[in-house]
């Protein structure tokens, strides 16, 4: 009979570490996209995203026009676009993304694409190998500032030296559009990290 009092304090102790954990983590996707200070780079990685009739989403439009931002700035010399064709689309989300770039002035010679990812690591791990075949060894990670933790989280992953550059135009500006991409976010977020002990 002293078992069961005994088994319901550690599945108790058990609950109370994961909605700790789960907090936390929720925590920490929420905070790490607050805006800061951008840091000189040799390239900015965009993260692909929707593409609407061959253009941009308004969430992919936030996206590269920080990206632009960043060039013409001067923070960085290289913008990176990524991401192939989302499911049954006709265009890849980083042509899309490079023609916008080409409409707003940004000099060809400064644009890099990579087309065949679908998912954040793959945005990230192709950026990367094309990088480094460009010689280009730091990076600014733009995207959306709930995606942000997530996506620094690969790139530390995979061994780049990179930084979270959140757009600030990002358009999921009410509760009612951010809520569901932080619990998205953070599905992905701790699915990632159980997972990546076993990825390469």
């Amino acid at each position: 009979m002293k078992k069961k009092p005994a088994l319901y304090k550690i599945i108790s102790i058990a609950l109370i570490i994961a909605v700790l954990t789960i907090s936390y983590a929720a925590y920490d996707i929420w905070s790490s996209g607050k805006p800061r200070e951008p840091i000189a780079a040799d390239a900015a990685i965009v993260l692909g995203a929707a593409v609407w009739d061959g253009k941009p989403s308004p969430v992919l439009r936030g996206r590269i026009d920080h990206g632009i931002w960043l060039y013409e700035q001067g923070y960085v010399q290289k913008i990176i676009f990524t991401g192939g064709k989302g499911h049954g689309g006709q265009w890849t989300e980083a042509l899309v993304s490079r023609d916008y770039a080409l409409e707003q002035g940004v000099n060809p010679s400064a644009i890099l694409v990579e087309t065949e990812s679908t998912i954040t690591e793959e945005n990230l791990r192709f950026a990367s190998k094309l990088a480094e075949e460009q010689q280009l060894h730091t990076f600014a990670i733009v995207s959306d500032p709930l995606h942000m933790k997530r996506a620094l989280t690969i790139a530390k992953k995979l061994g780049m030296d990179a930084y979270a550059a959140p757009t600030p135009s990002s358009a999921y500006k009410s509760l009612q559009t951010k809520l569901p991409f932080l619990f998205r976010e953070l599905f992905y977020y701790i699915g990632y990290k159980v997972t990546s002990p076993f990825r390469s």
